[in-house]
């Protein structure tokens, strides 16, 4: 019913930017809080930076001040701006997206399938 589909990822060497893309489709009634969290092979998934509805943001401090989260509440859509890029970024990032579809009335939690960011050195 929910499909939340990520894009942008790839190759970057270290310094460059990329950015991420999350968009949000199906019987969406609203969304509330959307986020990216990554993880790297071998350890925990763990967030990047969540945005709420009106815009406020929250980054680990890993990224504060060379990532940037947004989102377009017209396309269901959030970005995800990741400057200055470092090799220790290299995870997959999944986008986060807490939802209420048409029908229910409860919020739900949805996750992306994932989009590789790889930084080389």
């Amino acid at each position: 019913q929910v499909q939340l589909v990520e894009s942008g990822g790839g190759l970057v060497q270290a310094g460059g930017s990329l950015r991420l893309s999350c968009a949000a489709s199906g019987s969406i009634f609203r969304i509330n809080a959307m986020g990216w969290y990554r993880q790297a092979p071998g350890e925990q998934r763990e967030l990047v930076a969540t945005i709420t509805r009106i815009g406020s943001t929250n980054y680990a401090d890993s990224v504060k001040g060379r990532f940037t989260i947004s989102r377009d509440n017209t396309k269901n859509t959030v970005y995800l701006q990741m400057n200055s890029l470092k090799p220790e970024d290299t995870a997959v990032y999944y986008c986060n997206a807490d939802l209420r579809i048409t029908l229910r009335y409860t919020y739900e939690n949805y996750w992306g399938q994932g989009t590789q960011v790889t930084v080389s050195s």
